[in-house]
């Protein structure tokens, strides 16, 4: 989990809107985890992206597949257990996965601006 938080916080500090993680162990086999981010645009997605993919890689996690959908719209980073979706809002009202998955449980996390200092 804590590397789905990890992206969920990277998406955050880019302005990433409605940063959702999904616990998708007892709902499928595809991953562990989505995270599920809005972008104002597909400059936004690419920052977000970005932001993620070095978060991630810190870590130490491999990028299994990376797929840009619908122009852009739509990134999909794919890290075998935590798998990131980053829409414009269009594609992500249009998508919709959190209807789709709704048998998941979402994960709770405090937002960037609300954690406590250290």
């Amino acid at each position: 989990m804590t590397s789905a938080l990890r992206a969920a916080d990277a998406a955050a500090s880019k302005k990433g809107e409605r940063v959702v993680v999904l616990d998708m162990r007892d709902v499928t086999l595809i991953a562990d985890y989505f995270v599920i981010v809005s972008a104002m645009n597909v400059i936004q997605v690419e920052s977000i992206a970005e932001a993620v993919q070095e978060a991630l890689q810190s870590q130490g996690l491999t990028r299994l597949n990376h797929s840009a959908k619908t122009s852009g719209h739509w990134v999909l980073l794919d890290y075998g257990s935590v798998v990131v979706h980053i829409f414009t809002e269009a594609e992500r009202n249009y998508y919709d996965l959190e209807r789709l998955w709704g048998d998941a449980r979402i994960v709770e996390r405090q937002p960037l601006n609300k954690m406590p200092a250290h």
